[in-house]
């Protein structure tokens, strides 16, 4: 009887174990496949490609622009020489389809061209200026080619008809002090001669371009001004 109580008794154990185990929380596994058991495929977000900002058109002075020029300095040709540099500013502002690209009183630079102190009778002294630089509004510095303006000294063929004259009448008046009628002739021959040669010695005025005078200058070739 003991016995079959003792049984019983672990049989009630024995099932009150199992349905405690079998009653505990299910653990579900999620499969990481797709129904069909193929994985999915995962994809970047395509990232979008930048775009290159267009290029900005450089602006352009073409050729024939008048560019106006006011000198710091006195230009002469009995100083100046062919290759010297000369500086000055801008008289206007310089723009092109009506932006402005350099401000009035903007610095500019250039060389004497040429310079020729003549001073004999077949020609007169004259100068040539041609710019070389404009500085812009933003500091930058372009390099044009210009036309060369030439200056003149004023003619002295009057002058120097006169002088020969002169020196003639003085010269005949003492020949004819000295001879008569024939040394008058002489003396105006010889006398025409001095006079000559003293014009021929003598330099004509020098050709002069004072300060502060407005020269204006044509481009030969266009500019490009990157903005």
């Amino acid at each position: 009887m003991r016995h079959f109580l003792f049984a019983g008794s672990t049989i009630l154990l024995l099932s009150f174990a199992v349905g405690c185990g079998s009653s505990g929380p299910r653990t579900e596994t999620v499969s990481s496949t797709s129904p069909n058991g193929v994985a999915p495929v995962v994809t970047a977000e395509a990232k979008p490609t930048p775009v290159a900002p267009t290029p900005i058109a450089p602006l352009v002075l073409p050729a024939g622009t008048r560019v106006a020029v006011r000198l710091n300095n006195t230009l002469s040709t009995k100083t100046a020489s062919a290759g010297e540099a000369f500086s000055g500013e801008l008289s206007q502002p310089l723009t092109i389809d009506g932006r402005q690209i350099a401000p009035r009183g903007a610095t500019v630079t250039g060389v004497v061209a040429s310079a020729d102190d003549g001073g004999r009778v077949k020609g007169r002294a004259h100068i040539a200026l041609r710019l070389t630089q404009i500085r812009l509004a933003d500091g930058r510095e372009i390099t044009v080619s210009t036309n060369s303006p030439a200056f003149y000294a004023p003619g002295s063929k009057k002058r120097d008809g006169i002088a020969i004259g002169v020196t003639s009448g003085i010269g005949a008046a003492i020949g004819a002090i000295a001879g008569g009628g024939k040394g008058a002739a002489i003396g105006a021959g010889a006398g025409a001669g001095a006079g000559t040669a003293g014009v021929l010695a003598t330099k004509g005025k020098a050709a002069v371009i004072p300060a502060e005078s407005v020269v204006t200058f044509q481009l030969r070739n266009s500019v490009s001004v990157n903005i």
